[in-house]
């Protein structure tokens, strides 16, 4: 979910949005058409999806899990960053918003890389890591505020060692710096902010990337 960052202007951000814009056509058509929803303003934003390939790249990622599709930009984005055999599972609860994403995968030639998942999150990563634990390189978090405790603790089991969680939105537009600010997702975030910052299993660094990105490497 897209969140306005406390920290860079706007004319900053549109300079940065501009030096790293790598997006392809069908990208830029898709997050076009994801804009003009109601809800447009959640998509991932494109240095956030650069910054993601970048990522896989780097850590020459063939199985991603994500938690939160919407219209797939973010998934796109890491799909046309893996390799041919490389497989992206991504899970979501809406038809509407990601039959979207399902066009653009298919023009863009990857839809075979991913593997979507209608269903509550939790389940789908439950019954995953029944069968492939310990052997993603890569997940990606950005769904419902209160729930992500738990993605993040399920995709812990799901990591290789070395693999790396990235959980979007954890400035929460700098309201968990906030005391005043005290609704459950902002809660749950500073809560969790806190937790990964002392937990033993992982590595991490709070990034001011977009609205705030946590990467924690998997010991």
């Amino acid at each position: 979910m897209a969140g306005k960052n406390p920290i860079i202007s706007e004319e900053l951000e549109h300079y940065v949005s501009q030096v790293i814009s790598q997006e392809n056509t069908v990208q830029k058509r898709l997050r076009t058409e994801t804009a003009k929803l109601p809800q447009g303003r959640i998509q991932t934003t494109a240095d956030q999806c650069v910054f993601f390939a970048f990522l896989l790249r780097l850590l020459g990622a063939k199985k991603v899990v994500e938690i939160g599709t919407f219209t797939g930009c973010s998934t796109l984005a890491m799909a046309l960053a893996m390799p041919a055999d490389g497989k992206i599972v991504t899970c979501d609860i809406s038809k509407e918003w990601t039959d979207i994403a399902r066009r653009y995968w298919r023009e863009a030639g990857v839809d075979e890389r991913i593997e979507l998942r209608i269903a509550p999150a939790l389940q789908t990563l439950t019954t995953l890591a029944k069968s492939a634990a310990g052997s993603f390189d890569f997940a990606f978090i950005d769904a419902d505020k209160t729930g992500y405790d738990g993605y993040y603790e399920a995709c812990l089991k799901l990591l290789r060692p070395g693999g790396v969680i990235a959980l979007d939105n954890m400035l929460w537009s700098g309201a968990v710096a906030d005391n005043s600010v005290q609704d459950a997702d902002t809660k749950a975030l500073r809560a969790l902010n806190a937790k990964i910052r002392d937990d033993k299993r992982v590595s991490a660094s709070l990034l001011t990337v977009a609205d705030g990105i946590m990467l924690a490497v998997k010991h």
